[in-house]
């Protein structure tokens, strides 16, 4: 499609249509400037939650075009298209794509320079590989959940964040983009397998670091960052919102105690013993006030405090709202496209479409030449 900007411009990008991980990928890459389809289904959408078109956010950036990929005629298409693309995403099951006829083996036969990217929960191998499963089942295996949470609840759900999008998603995401880089010298593609299971274990490193070490402990609530200490928490306020408080350098921490009037009160915090009296100390002042007040009162320190804000207010932060973290389009007020580049920033470009909206448009783009012809025979449909 023309009109795009940034530092994938010039990249095609193949993505069938699926939920979380493999939308959020086709999603960032189109941001950066790829030229990305999206080849969606016929019929009812299996979603979990209906969403209106200009609210789901994860197909902004490119065009919808609905394949009957069970036509011959569907799949040739497919076929053609990814003839012409650098980069494939799909998320089905382990086999679901060969069975379908576009796996691997095929479309790397047709175009030995694609970059075939994969994403799954469990992986493409291993025992579970056939099962269904979701964001909670595939970061409690691998530790993350189980580390989350308070000392006196159960693990807690950080939403799909850890598991979906960054175990899954963003691990895609690098992987696709190494390998584009590879095949610059090599001139051949490959196949990446991101599976979600992997990339939680591998952002897990560092914790898994300190376990091996004895510097963490496997009960939750217990350690530096997870609630354990009470110089790394939320406390309530006064309106019954929540401030974050993470001066974890003894220097930020020194200003705390100073903003807060503490300096004189407060107990050593790196005596272990005193924590619970500490906390009850944090708690108590920060109760004395709103949510608010502190933010002004802590405005422009080192201390390390902010207002946990929701989704709905965080746009109108200062600090984000003076770095455009968040834009409106069509009346929908989304995050911008991240991470930002010097000379080639990324961009939004078109709002998410109605589903096989730009089945015309798109295919006439890429070059397929019988599209009327398609259209007519329901091999591809034009909403």
């Amino acid at each position: 499609m023309t009109g795009r900007s940034g530092p994938l411009t010039g990249v095609r990008v193949i993505e069938f249509a699926g939920l979380g991980p493999g939308p959020f990928a086709a999603m960032l890459l189109a941001d950066l400037g790829a030229d990305v389809i999206r080849i969606d289904r016929s019929g009812p959408a299996s979603m979990p939650i209906a969403l209106p078109s200009e609210a789901d956010l994860l197909r902004r950036g490119r065009p919808s075009v609905i394949l009957d990929l069970k036509h011959p005629d569907g799949l040739r298409t497919a076929l053609d298209l990814i003839e012409r693309a650098d980069v494939l995403i799909e998320g089905f099951r382990p086999g679901v794509a060969e069975r379908m006829g576009f796996g691997p083996d095929v479309c790397l036969e047709r175009n030995p320079e694609l970059v075939y990217g994969r994403v799954t929960g469990w992986g493409q191998d291993g025992p579970l590989s056939q099962t269904a499963g979701h964001d909670s089942g595939y970061i409690a295996i691998t530790g993350a959940l189980a580390a989350i949470g308070r000392a006196d609840g159960p693990p807690q759900l950080p939403l799909n964040l850890v598991g979906d999008f960054s175990g899954g998603a963003m691990y895609l995401v690098v992987g696709i983009l190494a390998a584009l880089l590879e095949s610059k010298a090599s001139g051949r593609g490959q196949v990446i397998d991101a599976a979600i299971v992997d990339g939680t274990a591998h952002l897990s490193s560092m914790i898994v670091g300190l376990v091996s070490a004895g510097e963490w402990r496997t009960e939750r609530g217990t350690n530096l960052l997870d609630s354990g200490s009470p110089f790394y928490d939320v406390y309530e306020t006064s309106d019954g919102q929540w401030m974050a408080v993470g001066p974890l350098e003894p220097r930020f921490w020194t200003e705390l105690l100073a903003r807060l009037d503490l300096t004189d009160r407060a107990p050593d915090r790196r005596d272990v013993d005193t924590w619970p009296a500490l906390r009850d100390l944090l708690a108590a002042t920060f109760r004395t006030r709103t949510r608010d007040e502190w933010t002004e009162h802590f405005a422009d320190s080192d201390a390390c405090v902010a207002p946990v804000l929701t989704f709905a207010e965080a746009p109108e932060h200062p600090h984000l709202t003076a770095r455009g973290t968040y834009v409106e389009r069509g009346g929908i007020v989304q995050p911008a496209p991240a991470p930002r580049l010097s000379r080639t920033p990324g961009a939004l470009s078109t709002p998410p479409p109605v589903i096989g909206s730009s089945t015309r448009e798109a295919l006439i783009a890429w070059g397929i030449d019988d599209v009327e012809q398609l259209i007519t025979s329901g091999a591809a449909v034009q909403t």
